[in-house]
């Protein structure tokens, strides 16, 4: 179903608030605690402002490929192996940060400028098929924040770890 052009316009405003947010989270969290997993196999603070500045640069091709493109294919990628091949911990955060700031900021003007018939556009995505601009809306709205509460987590995680509690690494 369509997606009505006010929540569409409040989706955006998330978007664009979403570099803000990220920020926001970063700043609370302990120098000490920015290259700190709380798992093995979970992201630092760190690794995931380096991985925002990948998935963002990800995220602006995409929606330029889904609504000029024909017959557009979004095609996945392992964040993973980005973030163990890139070594994100080598990768300075202001850096990626600014990343975040520059893509966010001209991919929000773009999308208030799009017209109605882009957002009825779709492609394929190759991991989970079907893919509007709408889904691409819906995803990346929420994507920086998601990743603010899990640094959020992972400064608790460390709080409760230093003070001799449950956490790893």
């Amino acid at each position: 179903m369509a997606m009505e052009p006010n929540e569409r316009a409040r989706l955006i405003e998330r978007y664009a608030a979403g570099p803000g947010r990220l920020r926001q989270a970063l700043a609370a969290v302990p120098a000490p605690a920015m290259q700190w997993r709380p798992e093995p196999d979970a992201w630092s603070a760190h690794e995931v402002a380096v991985h925002c500045a990948d998935s963002e640069t990800q995220a602006a091709s995409r929606i330029r490929v889904l609504t000029s493109e024909k017959e557009p294919l979004i095609v996945g990628y392992d964040q993973d192996a980005w973030a163990r091949d890139h070594d994100y911990h080598a990768h300075p955060v202001d850096l990626a940060l600014a990343v975040v700031d520059a893509v966010r900021a001209s991919t929000a003007a773009l999308l208030r400028r799009l017209p109605e018939a882009a957002w009825a556009r779709e492609g394929r995505h190759t991991e989970s098929g079907r893919y509007t601009a709408e889904d691409w809306l819906r995803i990346y709205a929420e994507h920086l924040e998601g990743h603010a509460r899990q640094i959020e987590d992972n400064a608790a995680a460390w709080t409760r770890h230093r003070r001799g509690g449950a956490g790893a690494r």
